[in-house]
C-alpha cells in the first residue's frame, strides 16, 4: 500500500529560497512523496550542466557495451549473453524523489526476468541491423513494463556517478551538508533525507534533464515531429502505416510488429524520436501542478491559521467534527484565499485531479502539524485511487474522497467507491468533496438525491461537501 503523510518539500527543510534553487538547477522536490517527473536520457547531451553532459556519454558508451556483447553472442546464456544481461539489471534507485509513487520516493528497477526479455528483443532489434543505443529507451513504446519510471530509473543506474558528481557541485553552492553513503563498491556524498525511517539520501537532480514524459514515449510530440518534417512523414506513411492512430498507440503487440518488420522501419521510429523537441519540463510554469501543490498549500495555510483542539482521547463523533472543520478551511483557502488558482493551468483548463487531492492533503496535514494534533492524513493509493485516511487509534478513522466536477465518475464514485473505501477502511465516517471547477452539470443535484436516497432507507450517509473552485474575474473586471 502507498501511503504518505508528508508533503515537506526540499526548499522548506533546508530552508533554501526558490530562487537559490532555480539559480543552481535543482529540482524543488517533496522528501516523502515521488514528483511525476522522468529523467528522459535523451536530454543528457543538451543539458546546462557538465556532469550531464558527461553523462549523455557515460550513457552511449554503456549501451555500444551491451550492444557488442549481443552481437558476440552465439546463445542465451553464453559468456557474451550473461554479461550483457549483468550490465542491464539495474536495481531500484532511492533518493531521488522522482516517479509514480504517492507515498515512496523508491524506483522501479529491472530485475532478471525484465533484463532478459529486454535482452531478447534487444537481440532480435540488432539482427535487423539497428546498433544505435537509442533502441533502448525505443522499447518502452512496445513493451508494457517499461514505463518512464522503469526509463528514469535505468538512466539513473548508469550515470549514477555522474549524477553524483553534480550532487557533489551543487550542494557546496546550496551550503548543505553531506554525509557519505555506499552505492555498490563506492562512496558517494549526499544529503540525508530526514524522512526516511532508515538512513536514506536525497538525490539532488537537474530540472533540464527532466521531463513529465520522457521523448520515447510521448507520443505527440513524436507524432508532431513526423508531421512538421515532409520526408520523415513519408518515411513514417511508407514504413509505419497508421503507426500514430490512437489505436496503434493502444495496441503495443502490433507497434512492436511493425516496427521490427524491417531494418528500415525501426530506423524511422527512430528517427521520429531524435526529431521529437528535446526539451525539459517548464519548472517555473508547471503546467500539469506537479510541484507547485506543496508549496502554495502550505503557504496559504499559515497564512489562514486554523485554531483546532482535540481532547486526549477523541470519540468517533470528535474525530469527525475535527476532519470536519479542515475540510471547511479547505473550502474557505479554495473559494476566497486564491488557493483555487492552482487548479489550473496557464490555460484555464482544470489540472489533473491528483494537484487538488494532494492540495487538500498538504492543508490538512499543515493544520494538523501545527495544532500538534494526534491525527494524520494519508494519502493512500493502494487501490489505484487517492483518497484520504484520518485516524485516531485503531478504530476511529474518518475518510475524506475528493473529486472535480469534471470527472465522468463523480456520482457514481459516490454511490460505490467511497462506500468500498469505507468497507475496507472498517468505518462509515467519511465526507465526499467535490470541487466545481466547471463542468458541473446535474452532478450536484444527482449527489444530493443519491444522498438522501441513501437516508431514506436507512443506510449510512457521508457526508456531502461541494465547494466553488472556479475561477473569477478580477475586481477590475466584475460587472458592478
Amino acid at each position: 500500500m502507498a501511503k504518505a503523510s508528508n508533503p515537506t518539500n526540499l526548499s522548506r527543510e533546508f530552508a533554501i529560497a526558490h530562487s537559490k534553487l532555480d539559480a543552481v538547477g535543482v529540482l524543488d522536490s517533496t522528501l516523502a512523496i515521488d514528483t511525476r517527473l522522468f529523467i528522459d536520457p535523451l536530454l543528457l547531451a543538451s543539458s546546462s550542466h557538465p556532469e550531464m553532459r558527461d553523462a549523455a556519454t557515460t550513457y552511449r558508451i554503456h549501451f555500444e557495451k551491451v550492444i557488442a556483447l549481443l552481437k558476440a553472442s552465439k546463445r542465451i546464456d553464453d559468456p557474451a549473453w550473461k554479461a550483457a544481461k549483468k550490465l542491464l539489471i539495474f536495481p531500484e534507485v532511492s533518493g531521488t524523489c522522482l516517479g509514480y509513487g504517492a507515498g515512496s520516493i523508491h524506483g522501479s528497477g529491472f530485475g532478471p526476468k525484465l533484463s532478459n526479455r529486454i535482452l531478447l528483443l534487444a537481440s532480435e532489434i540488432i539482427d535487423i541491423g539497428i546498433e544505435a543505443p537509442e533502441l533502448f529507451p525505443a522499447m518502452a513504446l512496445f513493451e508494457p513494463d517499461i514505463g518512464p519510471d522503469r526509463i528514469s530509473d535505468m538512466t539513473t543506474n548508469i550515470i549514477f556517478s555522474d549524477i553524483a558528481k553534480f550532487n557533489e557541485r551543487v550542494i557546496k553552492k546550496l551550503g548543505l551538508s553531506p554525509e557519505n553513503f555506499k552505492f555498490g563498491s563506492q562512496s558517494y556524498s549526499f544529503v540525508v533525507n530526514p524522512y526516511e525511517t532508515k538512513k536514506s539520501p536525497i538525490v539532488l537532480i537537474p530540472t533540464d534533464i527532466l521531463r513529465d514524459l520522457p521523448v520515447a514515449q510521448d507520443w505527440e510530440g513524436i507524432a508532431d515531429a513526423s508531421a512538421e518534417n515532409d520526408q520523415l512523414r513519408n518515411e513514417v506513411n511508407t514504413h509505419l502505416g497508421e503507426i500514430w492512430s490512437k489505436k496503434s498507440k493502444r495496441d503495443k503487440a502490433k507497434l512492436k510488429k511493425q516496427a521490427l518488420s524491417s531494418k528500415d522501419a525501426f530506423q524511422t521510429l527512430l528517427s521520429a524520436i531524435r526529431a521529437s523537441p528535446h526539451v525539459s519540463y517548464p519548472i517555473g510554469s508547471d503546467p500539469e501542478g506537479l510541484i507547485i501543490w506543496a508549496s502554495a498549500a502550505l503557504e496559504a495555510a499559515e497564512k489562514n491559521p486554523l485554531k483546532l483542539e482535540q481532547p486526549k482521547a477523541p470519540t468517533a463523533e470528535e474525530l469527525k467534527s475535527l476532519v470536519r472543520e479542515i475540510v471547511k478551511q479547505f473550502c474557505y483557502l479554495i473559494e476566497n484565499c486564491g488557493l483555487n488558482k492552482d487548479l489550473y493551468k496557464e490555460n484555464k483548463k482544470p489540472r489533473h485531479e491528483n494537484t487538488a487531492q494532494r492540495i487538500f492533503f498538504t492543508v490538512a496535514y499543515s493544520y494538523c502539524k501545527s495544532n500538534d494534533i494526534d491525527i494524520s492524513p494519508e494519502i493512500d493509493t493502494g487501490t489505484g485511487k487517492i483518497d484520504f485516511k484520518f485516524s485516531h487509534g485503531f478504530n476511529k478513522r474518518v475518510l475524506v474522497e475528493i473529486k472535480l466536477s469534471t470527472n465522468s465518475s463523480v456520482v457514481s464514485g459516490f454511490n460505490t467507491q467511497l462506500e468500498f473505501y469505507k468497507k475496507s477502511q472498517e468505518t462509515e465516517a467519511a465526507t465526499y468533496l467535490v470541487i466545481d471547477v466547471g463542468g458541473m452539470g446535474k452532478k450536484d443535484e444527482n449527489l444530493i438525491k443519491a444522498k438522501n436516497a441513501a437516508a431514506s432507507r436507512g443506510d449510512p450517509v457521508s457526508e456531502l461537501e461541494f465547494v466553488d473552485g472556479t475561477l473569477k474575474p478580477s475586481p477590475s473586471k466584475r460587472k458592478s
